[in-house]
């Protein structure tokens, strides 16, 4: 498959995922509804409205919120020519505007690119990977960093954390009430104890599904800035041995918290996940293999 249809499949498979997490809220919803009754009409959009202002806050000042958690550096173009030089030919391929540019005094090779949109987007580079990498591999990097800005990404993330927050925060507040022994409706359910008993699963189980549909979500939106990558740059070999690198490379950065190990090209964490299905990047060597097989295209 081409990066063509790289892209497309992704988006698509995004657009799915994101269904399924709304679906997701939807079965907690009624599942607190069967068990509770009308005791917990009002907890829903409660739960939602928290998960909204505590992600969309991070969501609005996301750049400089990241350079706090980073420790990154904003420079200028006299600071680095160069790198500025590489960023600026990707801008012009991708019809970008010139983001903010920072530094991470790192020596782990990463990269991170963030922002609610495209006139407020900030790319970072650890020294390690300015240090690292040749032109055309740190070319590959810009343009998978400037490919989540033209992707949206930051936007999409915040879309599946709000959702995930507001099913972890439903299922919360209605087990809390079950431990406690408030508002549960035997009545509704017609004192159908499979239904009630299936009701409890879903309210159980659900903050765990909507963490592995955000990290599928994540991990496709990885492999759709691979893709955009080559179509910004029609060299897949570049970002290809970039990963190379970063394969062959066991150090990771020091800022590695949950909150933000999803925005650099390579997860500081996925190492420990106990399965791929709660890694927020595709492996490394399955990234490597699409990139050869888009260059056999060529």
């Amino acid at each position: 498959m081409n990066f063509r249809g790289q892209q497309a499949a992704n988006r698509r498979k995004t657009i799915g995922l994101l269904v399924g997490m709304g679906v997701l809220v939807w079965l907690v919803a009624l599942a607190a509804l069967t068990y509770f009754g009308q005791s917990t009409t009002a907890i829903v959009p409660i739960a939602v409205g928290i998960a909204l202002v505590s992600v969309w806050g991070s969501y609005y000042g996301s750049d400089k919120l990241v350079l706090t958690m980073t420790g990154a550096k904003l420079i200028q173009e006299s600071d680095n020519p160069k790198l500025f030089g590489l960023i600026q030919e990707i801008t012009i391929a991708s019809g970008l505007p010139m983001p903010k540019v920072a530094i991470v005094i790192d020596s782990a090779p990463n990269a991170f690119a963030t922002g609610r949109n495209q006139d407020h987007a900030l790319i970072a580079f650890t020294t390690g990977i300015l240090d690292a990498m040749d032109r055309d591999q740190l070319q590959g990097v810009i343009a998978h960093e400037l490919a989540h800005v033209a992707n949206r990404d930051t936007l999409v993330s915040a879309v599946a954390a709000t959702t995930a927050g507001a099913i972890a925060i439903l299922s919360d507040m209605l087990m809390r009430m079950m431990w406690f022994g408030g508002g549960r409706d035997r009545d509704r359910s017609g004192g159908n104890p499979i239904l009630l008993v299936f009701s409890l699963l879903i309210l159980i189980l659900a903050p765990i599904a909507a963490i592995l549909l955000k990290s599928a979500i994540s991990r496709k939106r990885e492999s759709l800035a691979d893709a955009t990558a080559v179509a910004f740059t029609r060299n897949p070999a570049g970002l290809r041995s970039a990963l190379e690198v970063l394969e062959r490379d066991s150090t990771v950065v020091r800022q590695k918290s949950n909150s933000i190990a999803h925005i650099w090209i390579e997860s500081p964490l996925d190492a420990k996940a106990v399965s791929k299905m709660f890694a927020t990047h595709p492996p490394i060597a399955e990234r490597i293999a699409v990139l050869k097989a888009m260059e056999s295209l060529n």
